[in-house]
């Protein structure tokens, strides 16, 4: 009995699942009818999609060829518009199709038409566009303005060749109308800041043209072209620390910005450490250096009215050939820097050199002019008149130091004439002092908060990022001595603010250790800043709004009220 109950229950146990299976057959067969049909309508459908899309793509072209042709005349002030592709600046490097215009001698997009519109080139004028030919997509093209290059692509070359051809008549339709319009507000002129260079910052409301312009101007020598003499120049060289008509600007352009970076004084806009730095240089003082020795040589400065050739000829002898430089003596070739008393005992000294300035060279012993081709009463003006009496360190015979100590020991000196000499003589501008705890001259100036100083060596193209022996960078020691103003200033350059010294220790945690708010929250929101335009690509906007106000104040502030920016950290060891 026990078998049979056994047998009957295994009888039972396989009819059940011979039903399930043969359900479940049913099923997929039905499941394998409609993935068939899914198949064969999706054909059909992405067929039929590709036929729309080629007779749009066929609309397009031949669509409204009003639209296709330059008007300035148009009564909404929209010289063009259609719809382009514009190319991401994250890691995917993804294209999104956007809605693009040119009107009033902008680039902007929208992404809906109910949204505001997003500026791409604030002025056309400081841009230039070419096709792309580095691109895998067909019909690219770039529009290149001194703060980054946009990637565009039309949907055939017919379009791209009209947006490239209404980009450039935009271009010259601006500049025909500022010679119309000589006295018009060149407050609405502003323009991307250029520090790179691709910092934290970049589009900070600094001081506009005319402003610049006059203060500039104001600069012994400034009045004057520093290369032709012609009068009025509203063009600068920012790192060479001069004025310029607009045709020596275009040759000083063509040298590349490793000899010069030029910059509108009525187009552009001036951040006041900028400014600032100007006023410390000029052409006089320039011209000083880069003609020491035009009385011996034959060839003839040219004047305003002489033709561009004999500039441009006279421009590259003088700044990239340095035909015309004081030559450096024997002496000052050899690479040693002799360390003084007080540099053996920085660490015992930090707390005292915090609090006032570094000791000043008498101006009676003539080392510096020995070096440097100029004359003592040019070494000493303005802020460089003041001599302190607290002598605590042997002074330096600087006669014998060759271009690279020499731009070091002037940094921290603040003496702009002799960095400027250094730097015409050949210095590194991040040379190292290994006698010095792997020193450089951008250190140097950052220990005695010298923010022009700082800018011109930024300018001149020093690393913000470089770091001394005990791997701190000019970020890190700003904080630890509680420099506000210069912590501003390397953030907008692009400072990492994550990288970490030889305690393990980054900006942030030693300014939270610091308690110090201003430099906290400037690094906080420089942290900020970074991740929204990360997350906006190339053509969203720059950051938020509080970030471009902070930073306008401090950097206002730092320029102009310096004072209301000290902050002492609690223990200042470096």
């Amino acid at each position: 009995m026990a078998m049979l109950s056994l047998m009957e229950a295994q009888a039972q146990f396989f009819e059940l699942n011979h039903e399930s299976v043969s359900e479940l057959d049913n099923y997929r067969r039905k499941l394998t009818e409609e993935t068939t049909q899914f198949v064969l309508d999706s054909a059909r459908e992405k067929r039929d999609m590709e036929q729309k899309h080629s007779a749009i793509k066929k609309m397009d072209v031949s669509y409204d060829d009003s639209i296709m042709d330059f008007n300035t005349d148009a009564a909404n002030g929209i010289a063009m518009e259609g719809y382009l592709y514009k190319r991401a600046s994250n890691a995917f490097k993804t294209w999104s199709r956007r809605w693009f215009s040119i009107q009033k001698n902008q680039l902007v997009y929208q992404k809906k038409f109910k949204d505001q519109p997003t500026v791409v080139v604030e002025d056309l004028r400081l841009c230039t566009v070419k096709p792309s030919t580095e691109n895998e997509r067909r019909f690219c093209f770039e529009v290149v303005s001194p703060s980054k290059c946009c990637s565009l692509q039309a949907d055939s070359e017919r379009q791209q060749q009209a947006w490239i051809s209404a980009v450039q008549n935009s271009i010259a339709s601006a500049f025909q109308e500022h010679r119309e319009e000589p006295h018009s507000p060149r407050e609405r002129c502003t323009s991307m800041s250029t520090g790179c260079s691709g910092g934290a910052g970049g589009s900070d409301q600094v001081k506009e043209g005319p402003k610049a312009l006059e203060e500039v101007q104001a600069i012994p020598g400034n009045k004057q072209c520093c290369d032709c003499g012609e009068p009025g120049p509203d063009w600068a060289s920012i790192n060479l620390g001069i004025t310029l008509c607009i045709i020596c600007s275009g040759i000083h352009r063509s040298l590349g910005v490793h000899f010069s970076k030029v910059r509108s004084l009525t187009l552009d806009s001036w951040e006041p450490e900028l400014i600032k730095l100007m006023c410390e240089l000029g052409n006089t003082v320039i011209n000083k250096i880069y003609e020491a020795r035009i009385n011996e040589i034959t060839i003839k400065k040219p004047s305003s009215s002489s033709p561009r050739g004999d500039k441009e000829s006279w421009i590259r002898s003088k700044y990239v050939e340095k035909k015309f430089i004081q030559k450096l003596p024997e002496t000052g070739r050899n690479p040693p820097l002799r360390r003084s008393s007080a540099r053996r005992n920085r660490t015992a000294t930090q707390d005292r050199t915090a609090e006032r300035p570094p000791i000043k060279p008498k101006p009676n012993r003539a080392t510096l002019p020995r070096v440097t081709g100029l004359n003592p009463s040019d070494l000493f003006q303005k802020n460089n008149t003041e001599i302190y009496k607290d002598v605590e360190e042997e002074e330096e015979d600087l006669s014998g130091l060759h271009p690279g100590a020499l731009l070091y020991r002037s940094a921290e000196m603040q003496k702009f004439p002799v960095m400027a000499d250094a730097l015409a003589h050949g210095a590194d501008v991040n040379w190292v002092n290994a006698a010095d705890s792997s020193r450089t001259p951008l250190l140097q100036a950052v220990s005695v908060n010298a923010l022009a100083a700082c800018e011109f060596l930024l300018q001149n193209g020093a690393n913000v990022n470089q770091v001394d022996s005990d791997g701190r960078g000019p970020l890190h020691h700003a904080t630890i001595l509680g420099h506000t103003g210069l912590v501003c200033l390397f953030l907008k350059r692009g400072a990492d603010y994550h990288a970490k010294d030889k305690d393990q220790k980054d900006p942030i945690t030693i300014s939270v250790e610091n308690a110090n708010a201003d430099i906290v929250t400037l690094l906080r929101i420089a942290k900020m800043n970074k991740e929204m335009r990360e997350m906006d690509g190339a053509f969203g906007q720059s950051g938020d709004d509080t970030y471009h106000d902070i930073f306008r104040d401090f950097s206002q502030m730092a320029s102009h009220n310096p004072e209301k920016l000290k902050r002492r950290s609690a223990d200042p060891k470096i």
